[in-house]
């Protein structure tokens, strides 16, 4: 079995690994792959629309809860003097946890201890999976390892459902904080829309779909930030591209992060510029690449809707502002993340 690593909309190259690397069967055991299992399209699709059925679910039957979490946040915020710097990763990676095991699980995780139990498994176990299998060096360190199967062996059973949920969404919160910070014209705009959509009632499942400024501002959130930098499926028949085969049941990576800045497709493609995706093309290509549309995986309509409620709190109650000086570098692994913690201030608009 090889990797396929692939780059959409240009020419296409390849890159083949050995069937014995650490990463693809990383990656295969996220896919749910059982070799020989025979599970076709049509199953694959039924699962997705189960698992998409069972998240919307979630959000209708516990949408109170989460504008709960949301707001508990917002109101620590509020009380911060402007001068005071708050730290994005430590807060919305709090708050994304909170919203995945509290709407997943159930009032268990209302409880602090185990939440702050839970997140420390959770990121021994999430960042081995993002640095530890790409670079090897997982093998190379007996305590490293020790302590990932240790808490491996206390998440197995909620793992995938919880880890791919909570990283995104946590993730696409810091990011479209942070470019709200240093973008005042886009807060404004954003600020407008929801005042204009919901006024001072706090927003609704329902009214999430009216905020299409909200929207563009989550869909180049994604694309500026490379949020997930390659995308992994298996190849359920054999295909071609160009003159390569691909044989059936090979892991495929599409390098995302490539084609999400790609000058060819996007104009000014480092520039945070939401009315991008007022253009339908523009929606277009982003739909092809899995980010919205019937190809968005399930977890991300999770997570666009946990920031659109945090935006649709946060814009309407306080000012976000850039702290001077700092320089914010990413760290791409399976999800993106801030190198180092991110910092804004913050002021109250009335």
């Amino acid at each position: 079995m090889h990797i396929i690593i692939m780059h959409a909309f240009s020419n296409a190259y390849i890159c083949t690994l050995s069937s014995a690397d650490s990463f693809e069967t990383m990656l295969k055991s996220l896919l749910g792959y059982q070799s020989g299992s025979g599970v076709g399209m049509t199953e694959s699709m039924i699962r997705k629309k189960v698992y998409e059925g069972a998240i919307n679910k979630t959000l209708e039957n516990n949408f109170p809860l989460l504008l709960q979490l949301v707001e508990e946040l917002v109101d620590k915020w509020a009380s911060y003097p402007k001068s005071q710097h708050t730290p994005l990763c430590a807060h919305l990676l709090g708050l994304a946890m909170k919203a995945v095991t509290q709407l997943a699980m159930g009032s268990r995780f209302g409880d602090e201890a185990e939440i702050i139990r839970f997140r420390k498994n959770h990121e021994a176990i999430w960042s081995e999976i993002g640095k530890g299998y790409l670079d090897g060096s997982l093998e190379k360190s007996s305590s490293r390892k020790a302590r990932y199967e240790s808490a491996l062996a206390e998440m197995e059973s909620v793992l995938k459902s919880v880890a791919k949920q909570r990283s995104g969404q946590g993730s696409m919160c810091i990011w479209a904080v942070h470019f709200l910070s240093v973008s005042e014209a886009v807060q404004e705009r954003l600020y407008h829309e929801l005042v204009e959509v919901l006024g001072e009632e706090p927003v609704t499942l329902e009214k999430i779909p009216q905020l299409r400024y909200c929207q563009q501002v989550l869909n180049e959130t994604v694309r500026t930030a490379k949020l997930t930098p390659m995308a992994a499926r298996l190849q359920e028949v054999e295909g071609k591209v160009d003159q390569h085969v691909i044989p059936k049941e090979t892991l495929v990576i599409y390098a995302l992060g490539v084609v999400l800045q790609d000058a060819d497709t996007w104009s000014l493609p480092y520039r945070f510029n939401p009315d991008r995706f007022a253009d339908e093309s523009v929606m277009k290509s982003f739909s092809l690449l899995g980010f919205s549309g019937s190809q968005a995986c399930p977890e991300l309509r999770f997570a666009y809707t946990v920031a659109a409620v945090l935006l649709s709190t946060l814009v309407r109650r306080l000012r976000l502002h850039r702290v001077e000086g700092q320089v914010v570098e990413a760290r791409y692994a399976l999800v993106t993340t801030p190198k180092d913690d991110t910092w804004i201030t913050v002021s109250k608009r009335n």
